[in-house]
């Protein structure tokens, strides 16, 4: 499959990445410092501005699917510029005429119990409450989206490097947690999760999610 990536040098994008190229996919590796990516042969490095619409609208362009794992961490105002980038994602994504976009999603909009998310529990992290909100709106915005054939994939609360088992549990809404009471996944079965559902596609305009 031909795919952009988006944010592909990232922590998260860089499992992705590794993943989809092992897979045998023709990756599309898009960031502002293409080169932090890793070469492959089935990897073509771009650089590419998200805020600047008609340049990520002719990267786009082509591809079967795009996959964002844009983030805004490293800026000041992260909450309006991750809502800034994800609307020219969407943008740019119809622009190019490429049918399904897929989302890195965050835990902090997953319910922890009936109409509760964990973001507005008293427990999550100040430091993580921009980005969690930003990600929050995105899917709001996503689930207003009438011509996307668009997918979030929400991680488990603890997003940390680990082992590829490929042994884990998908839910949608709600939180997963195992049986010690953690919510936890590793970057690499997020990404076969992701990737995963890139080549099998099941949750079509939703957002799921991935833990242990």
């Amino acid at each position: 499959m031909n795919i952009a990536l988006i944010g592909a040098s990232g922590y998260v994008g860089a499992a992705l990445l590794k993943e989809a190229s092992a897979r045998g996919h023709d990756i599309t590796a898009l960031a502002s410092r293409p080169e932090r990516i890793a070469t492959a042969p089935n990897i073509h490095a771009r650089q590419v501005e998200v805020l600047d619409r008609e340049q990520l609208a002719a990267a786009l362009r082509g591809h079967d699917a795009v996959i964002s794992a844009f983030s805004g961490h490293a800026q000041a105002e992260v909450r309006a510029y991750y809502v800034e980038g994800m609307e020219s994602i969407i943008a740019a994504t119809r622009q190019a005429d490429v049918p399904r976009l897929l989302v890195v999603g965050g835990a902090g909009g997953l319910e922890v119990a009936p109409g509760v998310q964990l973001l507005d529990t008293p427990a999550f992290p100040a430091e993580w409450k921009e980005t969690a909100e930003g990600a929050r709106q995105a899917v709001n915005r996503l689930r207003e989206e009438t011509e996307l054939d668009w997918t979030v994939l929400a991680p488990s609360a603890h997003l940390e490097p680990g082992e590829r088992t490929g042994s884990f549990r998908l839910g949608k809404d709600a939180l997963l947690i195992d049986a010690a009471g953690n919510s936890h996944i590793s970057l690499e079965d997020y990404a076969v999760a992701m990737i995963d559902e890139l080549e099998r596609p099941a949750h079509s305009r939703t957002r799921f999610t991935v833990g242990y």
